[in-house]
């Protein structure tokens, strides 16, 4: 009897060291496969993996927070450092001393991001997409600052790994009613009475091969600016500013437009309408209306 007991009691510690030890295998092999899982969602492509990035000169660019912004949503233009990577439209929301973005993608290559670089994306920061109406891509992501560059990772589906970006979120492309007061130099702020100036106006945007003369000719009416551009062709016929239209105000020479301008020192964005080609067509431009060279006629 007492050797029949004494070989049970062994078959059991045998069973049991067995089970450990199968224990102890499942548990190692989950570990290698968690492990193996986080490397892989941490992978960052790098070299031949990536299209050559798009470089943005930020050097003269003043980063804008949201206590710059009134509150309200807006449309804002946002620059990606790569092709792949295309937002189509973005809606910028300034509530409360924060921005926020929701950015609607040309693609639907991409799982999740995370702000931040790719070799730092922790599951507890992923930001996934959402369909809108349209079946497009959407994110919905914080905003640090307007004309900063923001850091952006995107996780790719058939890629498996994470694609470094750097994003710009542009406040030029902001109507100038959109600051808050004081962050942009105004008629009233410079104490401008009416009457006539000038002033050193910078042009940006398009080939880079359109001209318009500077100083320009500034009137203040009734405490509201407005400019006439005069640019070196005759092939525009009219401008746009804030979604008004501007037609032009000569009928011989270079092409000229009187358009009001809500603000100094800052980028104004502006349209105009060329017929150089076969087809009319929209180009977007900016004014920049230095005020430091203001000067009364």
């Amino acid at each position: 009897m007492k050797r029949k007991i004494c070989l049970f009691i062994l078959a059991i510690c045998i069973f049991s060291a067995a089970f450990s030890g199968c224990s102890e295998n499942n548990s190692a092999a989950e570990n290698t496969v968690s492990e193996t899982m986080s490397e892989k969602e941490n992978k960052v492509a790098a070299g031949d993996e990536t299209v050559p990035a798009e470089t943005v000169d930020t050097s003269s660019l003043t980063p804008i927070y949201a206590a710059d912004i009134k509150d309200g949503t807006y449309t804002i233009d946002v620059q990606s450092s790569s092709s792949m990577f295309k937002i189509t439209e973005c809606e910028l929301t300034v509530s409360e001393g924060k921005m926020t973005a929701v950015m609607t993608m040309g693609g639907k290559g991409y799982l999740h991001i995370f702000m931040g670089k790719g070799e730092n994306a922790e599951e507890s920061g992923y930001i996934p997409f959402k369909e809108n109406d349209n079946g497009e891509h959407t994110y919905i992501v914080p905003v640090e600052a307007l004309d900063m560059e923001i850091e952006c990772a995107a996780y790719s589906k058939n890629k498996e790994q994470w694609y470094d970006r750097i994003l710009i979120f542009r406040s030029d492309s902001l109507p100038t009613s959109a600051f808050a007061d004081g962050v942009i130099a105004t008629v009233e702020s410079l104490g401008l009475a009416d009457g006539e100036y000038t002033a050193q106006v910078t042009l940006e945007g398009g080939s880079g091969r359109a001209k318009i003369q500077s100083p320009a000719k500034l009137t203040v009416e009734n405490g509201n600016a407005f400019a006439e551009i005069i640019w070196g062709s005759s092939n525009y016929d009219y401008m746009t500013v804030n979604g008004e239209r501007f037609d032009m105000i000569n009928t011989e020479g270079n092409s000229a437009f009187k358009i009001p301008v809500a603000g100094f020192d800052c980028k104004i964005p502006v349209t105009a309408d060329t017929t150089a080609m076969s087809t009319p067509y929209e180009i977007e431009y900016t004014l920049y209306f230095n005020s430091s060279t203001i000067k009364q006629q």
